[in-house]
């Protein structure tokens, strides 16, 4: 308006100034006047063809389908956060009772002597069978079929201590050592055969082929002090052949894994494996050339060893 007033006061002015010189453009100012003046067309009106009628689209009313849609969505979220929850814990308590029943196994194997050898190893596959037939079995159910391994933190644990007794016992009464394909096979059974079987995997495997050496360094001290220098004597080179085997893998591995601190623990035992074995050789032979026979005389109990 305040535009349209300035430009009809210039009028006016240039209309006086003609008058006064004898002419007048009023008639071409009018209408100038009027084009000037006239409405500015919508830009936001949309573009109506001829012979039509434009019709205002009703306004739509508000609804809370997406409100509905996210809290069904967090619903299915939170369903799902609270099964898994619920799983990590049966999965803990069962990984637990297999940590603590391996580790019976193990003592009952350390219960081993020249004279009970045969009964205590049967005795300890027997355990080992009621350990795989009772809480792998409930581990496996929980996890096959499912993301398991999301929740390998959880079971790693037993499985390495699984993994321990078993290879502990297949070597005490073979001297050789159980392989993944060996201890993969006896759970075949175990699994739904509609679905895929639960395997242990390989980093859980040698995990647990690395706590072995803790159980046979124990075992070849007391195997020293029984008098069984032979066999002492082939779990130490068992120990020592496991301990080349994974110096070699180790350094492919990731460095998130407890491999390397276990590597440490394991060149300990090794080390003492060999020392006792060395001392018992050595100090055998000794008794030997001073003309000791006599077993109670020489080291620890051992029997002369003459080189």
């Amino acid at each position: 308006m305040f535009v349209s007033h300035l430009f009809e006061l210039g009028i006016s002015q240039i209309s006086r100034f003609i008058a006064f010189n004898g002419k007048s453009l009023l008639p071409y100012t009018r209408g100038f006047s009027h084009l000037i003046m006239a409405p500015k067309p919508n830009p936001h009106r949309l573009y109506q063809p001829a012979g039509t009628v434009l019709e205002s689209s009703p306004k739509r009313a508000r609804t809370m389908s997406t409100e509905s849609f996210m809290k069904d969505a967090f619903a299915k979220y939170a369903d799902y956060l609270n099964n898994l929850n619920d799983k990590r814990e049966r999965v803990v308590k069962a990984s637990r009772d297999i940590t603590i029943n391996s580790k019976k196994v193990i003592f009952q194997v350390h219960r081993i002597s020249r004279s009970n050898k045969e009964e205590v190893l049967r005795k300890a596959e027997e355990d080992l069978e009621a350990v795989t037939d009772r809480y792998v079995s409930r581990l496996v159910k929980e996890l096959q079929g499912t993301d398991f391994w999301k929740l390998r933190r959880a079971y790693s644990p037993g499985v390495q201590e699984y993994v321990e007794a078993a290879t502990f016992c297949k070597f005490c009464r073979t001297g050789t050592l159980l392989n993944i394909e060996e201890i993969n096979a006896t759970l075949l059974r175990l699994s739904d055969p509609a679905l895929e079987p639960l395997q242990i995997n390989v980093l859980d495997y040698i995990l647990g082929l690395s706590d072995v050496t803790g159980e046979l360094m124990r075992l070849a001290i007391g195997r020293i002090s029984d008098g069984e220098l032979e066999f002492a004597q082939q779990i130490c080179r068992f120990a020592r052949d496991i301990y080349r085997e994974l110096t070699l893998l180790v350094p492919l591995m990731d460095d998130g894994s407890d491999m390397k601190t276990k590597m440490d623990t394991m060149l300990q035992s090794v080390v003492k494996i060999e020392n006792a074995c060395f001392s018992v050789h050595v100090r055998g032979s000794e008794y030997a050339m001073l003309g000791y026979s006599d077993p109670s005389s020489s080291f620890i109990g051992v029997p002369d060893v003459v080189s």
